[in-house]
C-alpha cells in the first residue's frame, strides 16, 4: 500500500475559537503567579520555607521562561508575611580602633541611634564649652592657678628672707633665679667682692653654696607642684565634663536600656569625652575665630579652616555608622545583585585621602549584598557570579561559617599584610537563590564538591506545557496580564489564538505550548506597534502576524543568501529527475534565536571492500560525534539485514557535498543510508523528494529537532524553481506532532503542489524515493525478485564474491 502523503490539518493544529469566551484580553481576569511551572513552584515553595542550613536554591531552565522574573515576584510576596530583620550599626571600638564593633537593633532602632547620636556631639559642641566657660569653673580654676602660684612664691619668700639672715639677696635674672652677698642690704659688685678679706669672701661663698642648694631643691619641686595642678585641673575639667555630658549619655542609655552592648558602648562615648574635652574646646574656639574679620585661609590666623577639619575628623569616632537599615521594609528584604563582585558581595572598607595618605576608620566601612539581604533573600544570577574572581568562594565560605567577615580581597587571599580594619563579623541567616542554565547546574554539581551541600533545592523550569483546551485557556489570561502589565492594547480572541498558535511553534510542537515567555511578550510589544500604526484600538491576529514576519524579516538576510546561491546553481541542488546514489539531506542553521532549514546534496559511492562505510566529513575532521555515530549504524544496518552468509565486503564513502563547515547530528543517517542503498542497486531516487529523519539499526526511522524549519527550506527552494505537484519531504512520522508550518508551506499542501510523507521505516522511504517496493524476506530467505532489498542483496552477494575470489588469485600468485 503505497504512503499517502499528511493531510492539510495535520500540518498546522489551529486553535479553537470556540473554546476561547472572550472579545479582548480586556474581558479576561489576568492569571497571577507562575504558569504550567508546577514543579517548580512546589520547589521554590519548599526552598523558601524550610529552616535548615545547605538549602539554598539554584533555579536553572532555558533562558526566556521569565526564571528571574516570576521567582523575584514569588519571593516578594512571600517576604511580606515575614518578620522584618534587624538593624545593623558600625560602632567605634575605642579600645582598639582596629577592630570596630557590630551591634544588632530592632528594625528602625539603628536610623534613631544614628540620629540621637549626632544631635548628642552637636548639644555637647555648645554645652562643654559653656560649662568651661561658666563663672563656677573660671573661679575653681583660678583658685587652682593662685594655688600654685602662692605655694611657688611662698616658698622663694622663704628662701629669700632666710638668705636675707646670712647677707645674701635672691635676685632675678634674665636666665633665672641667682644668689648674690649683700653689703648694707645692696648687692656688692664683683670688683667689690674681691675686695673683701679672705674669710669674709669665704664665708659668703659657703652660704651661697647652702643656699644654692636649697634653690635648687626648691626649683625643682616646681614641676612636681605644676604636675599636681594640671591634674586637679584635669580632674575639674573631668567633673565639669561629666555635668555637662552625664544627664545627656543617661538619657540615651536608659532610651536604649534593652541593649546592653549600646549601653556599653555610650557609657565608653562619656569616658571619651571626658577624655578628649580639648577636642569640642578647640572647635568651639575654631568657631569664634571662623566668624573675625580676618582674610581667611591663611595658617595661624582666623579664618583658617584647618583646625575646624582636624575638629570634624575627631568627631567622627561618635559617628554611628548604619550598615544596615530595614526601617522601611514591610517584611523580609528580597535583594537582587546584578554586579556579584567579592567586595560588592562580602563587604568593603573604603578609604579617603588626607595629607597626601590613604586612610579609613570604622565609618568607611560599606556593606555588602549579604549584609543587605540578612534575614531574606538574596538573587544571584550564577553566570555574573561565578566570572567574578573569587566572588563564588567568598560566597560558599560566608554560607558555610554563618557569618559574614569584611575584608579586602588581598586580606582574604593573605595577599596583603598592611594593617587594617578588622570588623566584628555578622552572624548570616538568608537564603540565597542562584539562577542560571541547567547546563551551570549540573557542571557545579559534578564538578564542586561542596556545591550539593550548600544548594540543596534544584528549582528546575521547565520551558513547555501541555496545549489543552484548559491550558490554552490559562495562556490567554497569562497573555492578559502581560498585556496589563506593559500597558499594551487589548488583544482581540484571533489576536490571542494566533499567539497561542505561535507559542506551538516556539515549542516546536504542536501538541505544547513554549513558556519562554521573552519570546511571546516581544511579538505582543511588537504586534501592539503596527497597532497602533494602522490605528487600531485593539491588537488583531493581521497584526501579530505582521510582527511575526517582520522579525524574521529583520534576521533572515543570511537565509536569503543561502537560498540565493542555491537557486543561482552555486550550490548544486536538483528538485527533478532521478539520480543514482543521490539525495537532498535538509540541516538547520541557528542564528541566536532564528533558524531556517537548508538542503544537502548527499552521495554515495560503493566498491568491493572491507566492509567499511567511510563519512568523508569524520575524516577530515568536519564531522561531529553525533554524525559519526549515525554513519556508523549504517554498517550495523547493512551487515544485519543483507547477505547474511558472507562477509560484508563493500568499500563506501559519504559525504556533504559543497559542506565547508563543521556537520554534527544523525538526523542525516536515514538520507545517507537511502543514497547507499541506491548506490548498491543502481537504483535511481526520486531528487523532488528531501529527506530527514535519523535511523537505528532495525531500520526504523526516528524522530529529529528543527522538523518545521527543515521542511520550509526546501518548499522555498522548490517554490523559487516552481512547485509541480511531485515535490515534497520525508520526515519520520514520530515528528508529525511536531508540525507548526507556516501558512504558504500548508496551503501548497492543500493545494496538491507540495507533499510530506510521514515515515517510519527504511523500507518505506525507499519505496517512496524509487518507485519500487522494497520487498520482504520469503519462506526461502529471499527478497523478493527485482526488489530494492534484493538487488542490495545481490549487489553485496557479488562484492563479497569477488573479494573473495580475488583473494584466492592474489594467494596464488604469492605463491
Amino acid at each position: 500500500m503505497a504512503l499517502r502523503p499528511l493531510s492539510k490539518s495535520a500540518l498546522y493544529t489551529r486553535c479553537r475559537l470556540s473554546g476561547f469566551p472572550f472579545r479582548t484580553t480586556s474581558d479576561l481576569k489576568p492569571h497571577v503567579g507562575v504558569l504550567g511551572q508546577e514543579r517548580a513552584v512546589e520547589a521554590l515553595r519548599f526552598g523558601t520555607r524550610i529552616k535548615r542550613d545547605g538549602y539554598n536554591l539554584f533555579v536553572h531552565g532555558p533562558e526566556g521562561t521569565g526564571r528571574h522574573t516570576t521567582v523575584r515576584e514569588y519571593l516578594k510576596r512571600a517576604a511580606q508575611d515575614e518578620d522584618v530583620p534587624p538593624d545593623w550599626v558600625v560602632l567605634n571600638n575605642f579600645e582598639d580602633a582596629q577592630k570596630p564593633l557590630a551591634v544588632e537593633l530592632l528594625p528602625g532602632r539603628g536610623g534613631e541611634l544614628r540620629e540621637d547620636m549626632s544631635n548628642l556631639i552637636e548639644e555637647l559642641k555648645t554645652a562643654i564649652p559653656a560649662a568651661f566657660d561658666s563663672e563656677d569653673y573660671r573661679a575653681r580654676r583660678q583658685a587652682l592657678d593662685e594655688e600654685f602660684k602662692e605655694k611657688q612664691e611662698h616658698a622663694f619668700e622663704e628662701l629669700a628672707e632666710k638668705a636675707k639672715k646670712k647677707s645674701v639677696a635672691l635676685v632675678r635674672t634674665p636666665v633665672g633665679l641667682a644668689l648674690a652677698p649683700m653689703k648694707d642690704g645692696e648687692v656688692i659688685s664683683p670688683e667689690a667682692f674681691q675686695g673683701l678679706r679672705e674669710e669674709d669672701r669665704g664665708r659668703f661663698e659657703s652660704d651661697i653654696e647652702v643656699l644654692q642648694h636649697e634653690l635648687q631643691a626648691t626649683v625643682r619641686q616646681i614641676p612636681e607642684w605644676d604636675k599636681d595642678r594640671r591634674n586637679r585641673i584635669r580632674e575639674l575639667n573631668r567633673d565639669v565634663t561629666a555635668f555637662a555630658v552625664g544627664h545627656m549619655i543617661e538619657a540615651l542609655k536608659e532610651r536604649y536600656k534593652e541593649f546592653s552592648r549600646i549601653v556599653a558602648y555610650l557609657e565608653a562615648v562619656s569616658t571619651d569625652i571626658t577624655d578628649n574635652v580639648d577636642v569640642f574646646l578647640a572647635d568651639h574656639q575654631a568657631q569664634m575665630q571662623a566668624q573675625t574679620q580676618s582674610p581667611p585661609g591663611q595658617p595661624g590666623l582666623p579664618g583658617n579652616p584647618l583646625p575646624q577639619l582636624q575638629a570634624s575628623m575627631a568627631f567622627r569616632r561618635y559617628e554611628i555608622n548604619l550598615l544596615v537599615d530595614n526601617s522601611a521594609d514591610g517584611g523580609a528584604p528580597v535583594i537582587y545583585e546584578d554586579n556579584p563582585t567579592f567586595a560588592n558581595l562580602i563587604g568593603r572598607v573604603e578609604h579617603i585621602a588626607e595629607m597626601g595618605a590613604l586612610v579609613t576608620d570604622f565609618g568607611l566601612i560599606r556593606a555588602g549584598a549579604l549584609h543587605r539581604a540578612n534575614g531574606g533573600y538574596l538573587i544571584i544570577d550564577a553566570v555574573k557570579l561565578l566570572t567574578q574572581p573569587y566572588a563564588y568562594e567568598g560566597l560558599k565560605r560566608a554560607l558555610d561559617s554563618r557569618m559574614v567577615r569584611i575584608e579586602s580581597l588581598g586580606q582574604a587571599l593573605s595577599l596583603v599584610s598592611t594593617v587594617s580594619l578588622e570588623p566584628e563579623p555578622v552572624p548570616l541567616d538568608v537564603k540565597v537563590i542562584l539562577t542560571g542554565e541547567p547546563r551551570i547546574y549540573y557542571l557545579l554539581s559534578v564538578l564542586d564538591p561542596e556545591f550539593n551541600d550548600l544548594f540543596k533545592v534544584s528549582v528546575d523550569y521547565g520551558w513547555d506545557m501541555d496545549r489543552s483546551g484548559e491550558g490554552s485557556i490559562a495562556y490567554a489570561r497569562l497573555i492578559a496580564g502581560l498585556a496589563a502589565k506593559d500597558e499594551l492594547r487589548p488583544f482581540d480572541r484571533r489576536a490571542v489564538a494566533r499567539l497561542i498558535e505561535h507559542s506551538a511553534r516556539i515549542a516546536d510542537d504542536a501538541e505544547k505550548l513554549s513558556l519562554r515567555m521573552g519570546r511571546v511578550t516581544d511579538v505582543m510589544r511588537e504586534a501592539d506597534f503596527w497597532a497602533s500604526e494602522n490605528g487600531r484600538r485593539v491588537v488583531t491576529a493581521a497584526d501579530v502576524q505582521h510582527a511575526i514576519d517582520a522579525r524574521v524579516h529583520r534576521v533572515d538576510r543570511l537565509r536569503e543568501r543561502s537560498q540565493e546561491q542555491i537557486t543561482r546553481g552555486t550550490v548544486l541542488i536538483d528538485t527533478d529527475g532521478e539520480r543514482v546514489g543521490q539525495i537532498n539531506g535538509l540541516a538547520v542553521i541557528s542564528l541566536g534565536d532564528f533558524s531556517f532549514g537548508r538542503p544537502n546534496r548527499i552521495t554515495a559511492r560503493v566498491r568491493m571492500g572491507r566492509g567499511q562505510v567511510v563519512d568523508i566529513e569524520r575524516e577530515v575532521d568536519l564531522g561531529g560525534p553525533l554524525h559519526s555515530k549515525g554513519v556508523l549504524i549504517l554498517s550495523g544496518f547493512l551487515s544485519a539485514r543483507y547477505a547474511l552468509d558472507r562477509p560484508l565486503s563493500l568499500s563506501a564513502s559519504l559525504v556533504f557535498e559543497q559542506s565547508y563547515g563543521g556537520v554534527d547530528g544523525d538526523s542525516a543517517s536515514s538520507a545517507e543510508l537511502y543514497a547507499l542503498l541506491s548506490a548498491l542497486s543502481a537504483l535511481s531516487l526520486r531528487q523532488s523528494l528531501a529527506v530527514t529523519g535519523s535511523v537505528n539499526q532495525q531500520g526504523g526511522v526516528q524522530a529529529i529537532g528543527g522538523v518545521n524549519e527543515k521542511i520550509e527550506g526546501f518548499f522555498d527552494i522548490c517554490r523559487e524553481r516552481g512547485l509541480t505537484g511531485d515535490q515534497g519531504v520525508l520526515i519520520p512520522g514520530s515528528n508529525v506532532k511536531h508540525l507548526m508550518l507556516r501558512q504558504d508551506v500548508v496551503d501548497a499542501c492543500g493545494a496538491g503542489k507540495f507533499r510530506i510523507f510521514p515515515v517510519t521505516t527504511i523500507d518505506e522511504g525507499i519505496e517512496l524515493l524509487t518507485g519500487r517496493r522494497a520487498g520482504v524476506r520469503g519462506r526461502n530467505g529471499e527478497f523478493g525478485a527485482n526488489t530494492v532489498n534484493r538487488l542490495v542483496e545481490d549487489r553485496l552477494r557479488s562484492l563479497a564474491d569477488d573479494l573473495s575470489a580475488f583473494g584466492r588469485r592474489d594467494g596464488e600468485s604469492r605463491s
